[in-house]
């Protein structure tokens, strides 16, 4: 049994690893992250609590009705609940009840109440939703310095590889008398400095996969690799679709936060009119249905003859041949009886029938003084209101700002890429000039390596360009409505 049990934990986890793709894509990322990300979920547990709350609130319109019962033994003076009188004996009782009500007329407190719960509700689906965004966005910046972290990785192989290749050439002319051995020395330190860039690129790309695991909510220790897209081939928007204008437009009609904030003012609005309900009487109507039982109950059972009543003066007669002849009554005296549980029906069901009531009833309640508490209460709704509607003036003015700022970023890295491109030619014509003159023996190691290292560094920024312009113009399309994906 021991060893099926772990054969099928062992199949659980290979079911579990296999449904996790082997390359992620920034689609993937995205996706996923939105569906585990901590946060995320946190935002959606606060939505449903959200939900439950307006639940409540537009329930509490409804008609309420709660039914009681109770049971128990009486000692000593106490009042009988059957016949509401005094008694010194023991006994046993049982009660009964159903009461309930609803509020006819309120001044719309309960209704504007559940709709101010509502609009509080739909505007934590809208954080929910936002806080969605956030995490994408933070996915796809991690995502792309994944992605320049690799492409750095890559270049320092290659500076890795040309220079073990001057290396293994320096080392032949030094052996023949060509070159003085300093020149094999100076490049066996730039290898190790290349060596060491490489190994610092590489670290850098497995710091970034640990923060884009963390978003992703994934255990550290779990294989994770990402699918390399050429930063040439990731499709891009042009700018002339991208003005800001024209993304906030859009943006401020779609963007979850805009929504937000534009329902808790709704939701501010429905709760100023619930507070001055607190000025007006309430009207309601209540119903109660009571019965009970007690064992030393007392009823007649029956009648004993005690003979006749007696004559005298005032005795009804009649005359007859002149003779009055007195009509004498039969006297009863009443024979009374306990109810007990011996017969349920006969003893407890008949007496819980005979003692049920009914009442209904309306109870009007007019607010004359209550310490200023209706007024202070209104008083904090309309500044609620005015909190939350400079809350919403922010944030259409916070968003507009980003918006711009965004676009004035991407120019500025559409200017820093052609300037870095430019320099990638430049300093790569300069390499392979050194290149030349330093196997004619016309150029030292030193001003090689400078060539070297500063077309290293021209590819270096030129790739982090790229990217940078790639995130700017994937934020400006992100605030258009686009989905993140390369």
């Amino acid at each position: 049994m021991k060893y099926i049990l772990s054969l099928v934990l062992v199949a659980l986890s290979f079911v579990s690893n296999a449904q996790l793709p082997s390359k992620w894509d920034l689609k993937t990322c995205v996706e996923y992250a939105v569906q585990h990300n901590i946060s995320v979920q946190q935002a959606d547990v606060q939505s449903r609590l959200a939900k439950l709350q307006a639940d409540l609130a537009k329930n509490s319109q409804l008609p309420t009705m709660s039914g009681s019962s109770g049971m128990g033994l009486r000692l000593g003076r106490s009042i009988d609940p059957t016949t509401n009188g005094f008694t010194n004996t023991q006994f046993l009782y049982n009660n009964f009840g159903i009461n309930g009500g609803v509020q006819i007329f309120n001044a719309g407190k309960l209704r504007n109440n559940a709709a101010a719960t509502n609009y509080s509700w739909q505007a934590s689906v809208a954080d929910m939703q936002n806080a969605s965004n956030d995490i994408s966005l933070n996915v796809a910046t991690y995502y792309l310095q994944v992605l320049s972290a690799i492409e750095q990785t890559e270049i320092a192989k290659i500076q890795i590889q040309q220079t073990i290749e001057q290396l293994n050439a320096t080392k032949k002319r030094v052996e023949v008398g060509l070159l003085p051995e300093i020149n094999l020395l100076e490049l066996e330190t730039q290898l190790a400095n290349d060596s060491s860039s490489f190994i610092s690129a590489y670290s850098s790309v497995e710091q970034s996969k640990l923060g884009l695991k963390a978003l992703l909510n994934l255990d550290a220790s779990s294989p994770f690799d990402v699918l390399v897209q050429p930063v040439d081939q990731i499709k891009l928007q042009p700018f002339a679709d991208l003005q800001p204008d024209y993304v906030f437009n859009i943006a401020s009609q779609n963007l979850p936060n805009v929504k937000a904030a534009n329902l808790r003012v709704k939701a501010a609005d429905k709760n100023i009119l619930s507070a001055k309900a607190g000025f007006y009487p309430t009207l309601s109507f209540g119903y109660n249905l009571t019965s009970n039982f007690s064992n030393s109950f007392k009823y007649i059972s029956g009648y004993e003859m005690d003979g006749f009543s007696s004559i005298n003066a005032a005795s009804p007669f009649v005359t007859m041949n002149n003779t009055k002849y007195y009509v004498q009554s039969p006297v009863f005296t009443p024979v009374s009886a306990t109810r007990n549980w011996s017969n349920v029906w006969n003893g407890w069901g008949n007496q819980v029938n005979n003692n049920f009531g009914q009442s209904l009833g309306l109870q009007l309640s007019i607010p004359i003084f209550n310490a200023g508490q209706s007024k202070i209460a209104y008083q904090q709704a309309k500044l609620n209101y005015r909190n939350v509607a400079l809350q919403e003036e922010n944030t259409q003015r916070k968003l507009k700002q980003d918006i711009f700022s965004a676009y004035t970023n991407a120019i500025v890295a559409l200017n820093k890429l052609n300037a870095t491109q430019k320099a990638v030619s430049s300093s790569e014509k300069a390499y392979t000039f050194a290149s030349k003159r330093y196997e004619l023996g016309l150029l030292g190691t030193i001003e090689l390596l400078n060539n070297q290292n500063n077309y290293l560094k021209a590819k270096v920024n030129f790739k982090a360009a790229q990217y940078e312009y790639v995130f700017r113009i994937k934020l400006l399309e992100f605030y258009k409505g686009e989905s993140l994906s390369l």
